[in-house]
Formats: structure tokens, sequence, C-alpha cells
């Protein structure tokens, strides 16, 4: 009895080791199913991936294609425009020098009273010139545009007289913050005012008129009336002042209302150029002692104020620099000489090359003979080619 329960025990544990034996490799097979069918979902996939990789590469190309054919055809527009207007340019100028602009002068029977009027009041009429200096502008000779700085209206400048390279900025028509650079280096290649040093003013300035000479700041103070500031650079205070000595003074410029005195240098030394109601019509200019501030001569110009945007002084001669509402090229159209020795019919007419909007200041620097401009923020060197009043 007892073998045959042992021989039914091992028939009964063999049943069911091949049953868990099936049970597994039925399991086994169903994962590798599922990994057969997820292996074939991902080869299906990437398949996909490659074939719309290729495709987007594809466009992508033929973009960068047409992208490089449509920058071939705008460099070609933009070298044929720059031709076209090059050609244009030349044709104007040529215009310009067969067609002259008329004489600014105006000559009629009471400007030529209110002159006579004028010079039986000032007996000093006649200038005796310090230097021998007998030079004009031929023509401008050289432009160089050295940066954008600051707002629209503005002057730069450097000293003429000794041998400081700095350069000082006044921005702005009003303020009271001088910056100066140390050289012309620093100024060009540094776009903030970090490298700059700053001298703030006693007083704030108004216009653009101002100028540094022989180590001191000339600045124009409307406090009622006009005064000339003048402020050491050494020591950093006012030396002396003075009341600008012209009753119910106008802007001196049409075209920049916030200037009423445009301080000037020339191998002369200093000039005031200003404009009153009395003879509002026209320019004024006067002689100043740069030591005293006394004013030693003053003289009315024929230049009118209309359409005028800047002036400068040559060797004792006021050249005025007009331009029209809508900015086009500058240009000297009048010139006064108080030696007499240049009338303004034998002036040559000198135009400026076109910029960018209007001059708010032009700074003559005697020695260097070359003038600092302001033109709607930027900072630009004209480099003056000049040749003998005689040769005129």
């Amino acid at each position: 009895m007892a073998p045959r329960l042992s021989l039914l025990l091992a028939l009964l544990l063999a049943g069911a080791s091949r049953a868990q034996q099936q049970q597994f490799m039925e399991y086994m097979e169903r994962r590798f199913g599922a990994l057969e069918e997820r292996i074939s979902q991902w080869h299906d996939q990437s398949s996909r991936y490659s074939t719309e990789l290729r495709e987007f590469k594809s466009q992508v190309i033929t973009m960068l294609e047409n992208m490089e054919k449509e920058q071939d055809r705008l460099r070609t527009e933009v070298e044929n425009t720059a031709v076209r207007v090059d050609r244009l340019e030349r044709e104007v100028d040529y215009l310009e020098t067969q067609n002259p602009v008329p004489s600014c002068v105006e000559v009629d029977e009471k400007l030529m009273e209110n002159q006579v009027s004028t010079a039986k009041k000032r007996k000093n009429e006649k200038y005796d010139k310090l230097t021998d200096c007998s030079d004009t502008i031929s023509q401008v000779k050289a432009m160089k545009i050295l940066k954008k700085f600051g707002s629209s209206a503005g002057l730069w400048t450097k000293d003429p007289v000794g041998s400081s390279e700095k350069i000082y900025v006044f921005d702005g028509s009003r303020n009271d913050t001088v910056y100066v650079f140390p050289r012309m280096r620093e100024f060009t290649l540094f776009s903030a005012t970090r490298k700059a040093a700053r001298i703030k003013l006693p007083y704030p300035w108004v216009g653009t008129g101002h100028l540094v000479y022989g180590g001191h700041l000339y600045y124009i103070r409307q406090q009622g009336t006009f005064q000339v500031i003048k402020f050491s650079l050494a020591n950093k205070t006012i030396v002396d002042s003075s009341v600008f000595p012209a009753e119910e003074q106008v802007p001196v410029f049409g075209l920049s209302a916030f200037n009423y005195i445009d301080i000037a240098a020339d191998e002369e030394g200093l000039w005031a150029i200003y404009a009153t109601r009395e003879n509002e019509k026209n320019i004024c200019l006067a002689k100043l002692d740069p030591i005293s501030l006394d004013i030693e001569q003053m003289w009315d110009t024929p230049c009118p104020r209309e359409n005028a945007e800047s002036a400068f002084v040559i060797c004792g001669a006021l050249y005025v620099v007009y331009n029209t509402r809508l900015p086009s090229r500058s240009r000297v159209q009048c010139v006064f000489d108080v030696s007499g020795a240049m009338t303004p019919e034998d002036a040559a007419l000198v135009y400026f090359p076109k910029r960018y909007g209007s001059h708010s200041s032009m700074k003559y620097n005697p020695k260097e003979r070359q003038i600092y401009a302001w033109d709607d923020g930027y900072q630009i060197i004209y480099r003056m080619e000049m040749k003998k009043k005689l040769e005129i």
C-alpha cells in the first residue's frame, strides 16, 4: 500500500511542476512579445523621425540658399543706389558751382542809413589788427565724424592756447556740468563718460556759444540780462564776470533759438557774436578783451540772422553758416571782414558736406586750423583749406 501512495505522490508533484513550467513559459512568451512590439514601435518612430529630420534639413538648406540669393540681390541694389546717390551729389555740387546762391547781403537805403548812424556813434570802427594773419577759407578740405554723444545740441572744443590735449564737452543748451576728457583718444573710444572728469559750474550756462581759451572757460549765463562768466580751470573758481553791454538781445541765429551770444576765438583773440532788437535782421560782432571781458569794438554786419545756424571767426573775418528749416547742406553764405581787406562779395561760397541735421555749434581752433562742430548729437571735425585774401 505504501509504494502505491509514494508513486501517486510523485505523479502529482510531477504534474504540478509541469504546470508551473508551462505557466512560466507562457509568461516569458508574453514579455518577449511585449518587448518585440515596443522595439517594433521604436523602430517605426525612429524611421519616421529620421525621415522628418532629413526633410527639415532639406527645407533649411533651401531657405539658406534663398536667403543668400536675396542677400546678393539686396547688396547689388544697395551698391547701385550708392553709385546713383554719389552721381547725384556730384551733379548737385556741379550745379551749385555753376549757379551760386545769390548773395545774402541786402543793400538798401535804410540799411545804409543805419550803418552811417552807427558809424557816427562809434568812433573806433576802424580795426587795427594785432597779427599779420591774412588767410581766408578756400574750401572744406576734409570731414571726420568722431562719434555720437549726448543731446542734439551742444558743443565740444579744445583750448587753442598752450599744449593741452584735453577735450571739453558741453552737453545740451542748458546745463551746469562740463565733461573733460584727457585726450581725443579717450573721447573717441569710450561711449560713456566714465573716462571723463566733471566740472560743476557755479551757475548753469545757456546756449552753445561757450569757449575754452588760455586756461579759462568763458560761458554765457542768463539772469535777466546776459552775463559772460570767466571761470578758471586751474582753481575751479570764477575769475571775472561782466554784463554784456547790449540791450534787448534776440537769438543771434535764426535756426538756433537757444543762442544769444556766441563767443569765438581766432588768431586775433576773442570775439562775441550777438544780435539786438534794434538791428534784429542782421548779426552783430564785438571784439572781446579776454582779460577784463571789456568790449573793445562793435560792428553791425550785413549778415542776416534768418536761416543762420552758426558762425565762426578766422583772421578777423566773421563767417556765417546758413541752412534751411528742413536741414540740407550748410554753407558759408556771408562773410564780414572787420579790417575791410575782403568784401562779402569777394568771399568764396563754401559748402560743408551733407550730414545729419544742422549745426548747434562750430568752434574754430586757430592753432589747428580746423572746426569742432556739433551736428544733431554727432561730433565732427572740419579741416579747412586756406588761401590769402589777396588771392581772391
